[in-house]
């Protein structure tokens, strides 16, 4: 996540896109929480977070896909502002604003993603102490919220989110999202999902060229596809599309759906792939995005 700003000006931060590029479900816990094996990354898009000072809390949400988001305590960038403030004491708020450039409900931890990102962007307006790895409050405010803290670098992922383990270096490549714009419940996919006891994800090896990630992601799963794809049968025309498409090496669904992920090995190829894409399907939201390396957004 990048925090830029000029004096006089509100702080900026982006919330990059967080991509499930595997998800096994490997088991259930009571009260419903679920065990999961992701391999998770981050895309160079993302919704866009400003802050200012202010003498209270405020959020105003903005942005091709802002309708049905709230502002007020709902939000979990508001949560997360709230659960700060209360830690350190800070006797004053922030005016925040939140464009939305993702769709949200769809698969890419946007939410969550805001949320990590409010809580680094306002440790920097507010000068406190930012929260460390593994804090509880992480936790607190959902079970994507401390891997998309811990990013951008891409990391294993299990347990229900709170066991987060840095993988082996990738090779650079790209990728074009896919969402047909439908929103799939992540609780009605797993409401319909047949088996939550499936194997775990295999680790991810060293020194991969794209090729050989592109193999290996080949042997995993995301086991929610087809329960997602019963329930939005759009989702399995996305995969469709973008496995027709030959500069894609790969396509897998990201979380619980809607949006889909093609791996490609460079801008250029996610340029024109998703080019094709949306000639074809005017009405869906496509997207190229690069692959976020560790040290590609400073702050």
């Amino acid at each position: 996540m990048a925090i830029a700003n000029r004096p006089g000006e509100p702080l900026r931060i982006t919330a990059p896109a967080k991509v499930n590029l595997t998800l096994h479900v490997t088991g259930q816990r009571a009260g419903g929480y679920h065990d999961l094996d992701s391999l998770v990354v981050f895309a160079g898009i993302g919704d866009v977070l400003t802050a200012r000072p202010s003498t209270d809390l405020s959020l105003t949400v903005s942005g091709p896909f802002s309708a049905g988001v709230p502002n007020d305590g709902r939000n979990l960038v508001l949560q997360a502002a709230a659960a700060l403030s209360e830690r350190h004491g800070v006797p004053f708020g922030a005016a925040i604003t939140l464009d939305k450039a993702l769709p949200h409900a769809a698969g890419l931890g946007s939410g969550s993603s805001d949320a990590a990102a409010a809580l680094q962007l306002l440790a920097k307006l507010w000068d406190v102490p930012a929260l460390e790895h593994g804090d509880p409050i992480l936790a607190a405010l959902g079970a994507d919220v401390p891997v998309c803290y811990a990013g951008p670098a891409p990391l294993r992922m299990s347990g229900i989110g709170d066991r987060l383990a840095y993988t082996p270096d990738l090779p650079d490549f790209a990728m074009v999202l896919v969402n047909p714009k439908v929103e799939v419940p992540t609780s009605a996919v797993f409401d319909a999902m047949a088996k939550r006891n499936n194997a775990e994800m295999e680790d991810v090896p060293h020194d991969l060229d794209f090729d050989g990630l592109c193999e290996w992601l080949g042997r995993q799963r995301n086991d929610m596809t087809e329960a997602s794809t019963a329930i939005a049968p759009e989702i399995g025309q996305a995969l469709e599309k973008l496995r027709r498409q030959p500069l894609v090496r790969h396509a897998t669904m990201s979380g619980s759906g809607a949006t889909c992920i093609g791996l490609v090995k460079d801008m250029d190829h996610a340029r024109r792939a998703a080019r094709a894409v949306q000639v074809s399907e005017m009405g869906w939201w496509v997207a190229p995005a690069p692959f976020l390396r560790p040290g590609m957004l400073s702050f």
